[in-house]
């Protein structure tokens, strides 16, 4: 039971810390000063969401996403959510190819050198079906956030910094709202592709309260060390390069590769819920619908890494926030709507 919950904290935390987040670039265009509340807010929901998620997931026993969007939003607006959700696993599956092509700039090789390579991964990786998405995820996600940990701390106590000042003012609190609504329709997409393999209740609470604790603390540390470095981030595509620029070059390789490695996580995610919705109505191997995918998304990556975090990220945040409040409210929602039938 505690494995499996586990396996899922890793798959919703790996679904969760993409190019965006890890980088620090999704965390500071949300957060900033006066933010403690909001990411303390942030992980309350995020747990809420992954119960809810999952729990739906399970009762429909899901293979892929359509039945638990539609028991969340309602017969009426699955289509159009239907059509968003494809819409945003796509462009953030293409935000997370040009995350790779810009982390290979970082080390002075060409651009379409990451591109490549994240390309060749992913198909090889959906050789092996959804099993691999989550063996790969097990043995990567434990590496990733024991290092972004250690670096945050690390930069924490170097710098002294203090994890609580200001606390009295939280002026921008609010931004929970539209942080978690941005991360939730990955989840239903992911989430609701193994509601067949998931075995009890059990596993749903250890992975949503575990997946929830951990994005919130680390969330909470990291939006602290950006603070103090606020002046700089203008200057770096990706800030946590501004974090690591204080320490050995050796730190900044390690972190690149455990920065790559979450790009890769999220981006396999994003396609497998795009191609266990295509899988639906095209009966070809798993890996063909994704080396055909992916082909169609390589001329998107042109626009580059921020800006389309800077235009998609709080457009789809603020899109979602319908969902979320169906799912903070679901009980309700769906005792009222048992009533009417």
């Amino acid at each position: 039971m505690l494995r499996a919950g586990m396996k899922w904290m890793f798959l919703i935390i790996g679904t969760t810390i993409g190019a965006g987040y890890a980088s620090g670039r999704e965390l500071w265009q949300f957060f900033g000063h006066e933010s403690g509340l909001a990411i303390c807010l942030f992980g309350l929901f995020f747990s809420i969401c992954c119960i809810v998620i999952m729990t739906i997931s399970f009762e429909r026993q899901s293979t892929h996403y359509l039945p638990v969007l539609r028991e969340i939003v309602g017969e009426k607006l699955t289509v159009i959510y239907d059509v968003m959700i494809f819409i945003y696993l796509f462009t953030t599956t293409v935000i997370m190819i040009a995350g790779s092509g810009a982390t290979s700039q970082a080390f002075n090789f060409p651009y379409w050198w990451g591109i490549s390579i994240i390309i060749i991964a992913l198909i090889i990786l959906f050789m092996k079906g959804i099993n691999g998405l989550l063996s790969m995820n097990q043995f990567i996600l434990p590496l990733l956030l024991t290092g972004l940990l250690f670096v945050l701390l690390w930069f924490t106590i170097d710098q002294q910094l203090d994890l609580f000042s200001h606390w009295d003012e939280q002026r921008n609190w609010t931004a929970a709202f539209p942080f978690t609504a941005l991360n939730i329709l990955p989840l239903i997409a992911v989430l609701g592709a193994i509601g067949n393999k998931v075995k009890s209740k059990q596993e749903i609470w250890i992975a949503s309260v575990g997946s929830g604790l951990i994005l919130g603390v680390i969330s909470f540390i990291y939006n602290n060390s950006l603070i103090q470095i606020a002046d700089e981030l203008l200057l770096y595509e990706i800030p946590l390069f501004a974090i690591l620029k204080h320490y050995p070059f050796e730190m900044l390789i390690l972190m690149s590769i455990l920065l790559w490695f979450a790009i890769f996580t999220t981006a396999a995610s994003g396609i497998l819920g795009i191609v266990t919705r295509i899988k639906e109505y095209i009966k070809k191997p798993l890996w063909l619908i994704v080396s055909v995918t992916l082909v169609t998304m390589i001329p998107l990556t042109a626009l580059g890494f921020s800006t389309l975090i800077n235009y998609l990220y709080p457009i789809y945040g603020i899109l979602n926030l319908y969902v979320l409040t169906r799912l903070l409210l679901f009980p309700v929602w769906d005792k009222l709507e048992n009533k009417k039938t």
